[in-house]
């Protein structure tokens, strides 16, 4: 085995299980990512079909997963006034088994450090030069290192890819809309609503987060570390909307959980260059697409595995990985959210909400997503590099 010291940055979802499968395999990780500890909110997260199960079953959380799922929680549509008018089905947006991200996070987190990553909170990537005997790395805290690869997951934002591939400019396609979770008290109930006028929408309670919201815009620009600047882009585009909007806005105000992003999709023509690779919403992003956590934990299994039964040898590895996973992520280039959260005028609301009383179109996009989640034949790494396993 050569090329066994690999670096990962971001912490997330991706980052820990690529960590966990390589420290399985006999290399040796190390974590950086950006903030101070573990991020524990988010959106809920979900896994359909029998490619998602079985690399949570390889990876020993299944179980635990089953253990937290949050049940897939219907959601309902209201008027202005509070009274229902469709329905979005748990089944739909939860898939078969849905999580709070947080608690995904903290799963593959403990599974990744039982088996010897090394973690590095509060740093971040400054600089990677590429020789042919490993990178290079600076960090803004720590001391410079060398190691024999580097593997960006580190969210659509991702710094890896800007320092190794370019500017985000170059692969990050802006999609026409923004997107806001906010965790507010409990007064908003666990059953959730979402009510929408012509570009924007709001939702209030259920499992995804405790406020949601989903509008229109010309691309901003903003600070993404500014809390109390991303709130007034959201609170001044939400003025004036019906419905409970004032009460949860009031509510966003004294938040100190709050996030806001574009809907973007990433598009790059290839996952790696020389000893750097790029894994999950870094490499094949499409925000609220449904697929990013899957994305990644498959991507995660993918990528390590060929790691392993190539030797470490990264290039015949990494083109077994592009070779192998590009046709199964290319459900990222496909779709906008935006348009179908927050549709741009009332009979497109209308048109959407129809769609959810027709259970033939419900079914029809079930089957879709389902056959998206599917579409890849899964190799059995841990057998073929059983000698490897500790």
């Amino acid at each position: 085995m050569k090329n066994t010291n690999v670096l990962i940055s971001g912490a997330s979802i991706g980052g820990p299980a690529l960590g966990y499968w390589l420290a399985r395999y006999g290399f040796r990780v190390t974590v950086v990512e950006k903030a101070p500890a573990l991020r524990p909110g988010g959106q809920a997260v979900d896994f359909k079909g029998d490619v998602h199960m079985t690399v949570l079953r390889r990876m020993g959380i299944l179980d635990d997963v089953r253990r937290l799922q949050t049940g897939g929680t219907d959601q309902t549509f209201v008027d202005a006034r509070g009274r229902a008018i469709a329905v979005l089905p748990g089944e739909f947006t939860g898939g078969e088994l849905e999580i709070h991200r947080g608690d995904l996070a903290r799963l593959v987190y403990e599974k990744s450090v039982a088996v010897g990553c090394e973690y590095v909170f509060g740093d971040s990537i400054t600089s990677l030069t590429d020789t042919p005997d490993g990178v290079h790395v600076t960090f803004e805290r720590s001391a410079p290192r060398t190691f024999d690869l580097v593997i960006g997951a580190d969210g659509i934002h991702s710094n890896v890819r800007r320092l190794a591939f370019g500017p985000e400019s170059d692969y990050v396609e802006f999609l026409g809309h923004y997107y806001a979770l906010a965790e507010v008290p409990e007064q908003f109930g666990t059953e959730g609503q979402m009510y929408n006028e012509p570009g924007r929408m709001v939702a209030a309670g259920g499992p995804k987060a405790s406020a949601f919201f989903v509008f229109a815009s010309p691309q901003l620009d903003y600070n993404r570390y500014d809390t109390e600047q991303m709130k007034r882009v959201v609170l001044d585009a939400y003025a004036g909307m019906g419905w409970r909007t004032p009460e949860i806005l009031d509510a966003v105000r004294r938040t100190e959980d709050f996030y806001l992003d574009s809907i973007s999709r990433v598009k790059i023509d290839h996952y790696s260059k020389g000893r750097v690779a790029l894994l999950g919403d870094a490499a094949y992003a499409n925000t609220l697409g449904g697929f990013g956590s899957g994305l990644a934990l498959v991507g995660a299994y993918v990528l390590a595995g060929e790691l392993a039964v190539a030797g470490g040898d990264h290039r015949v590895a990494f083109q077994r990985y592009e070779e192998g996973f590009r046709e199964y992520a290319k459900v990222s280039e496909k779709g906008n959210a935006g348009p179908w959260l927050a549709p741009p005028s009332a009979a497109r609301i209308t048109m959407r909400n129809w769609t959810f009383k027709m259970g033939f179109m419900l079914k029809l996009m079930m089957k879709m997503t389902g056959d998206f989640a599917a579409n890849i034949t899964l190799k059995d790494y841990p057998s073929l590099v059983r000698g490897a396993l500790r």
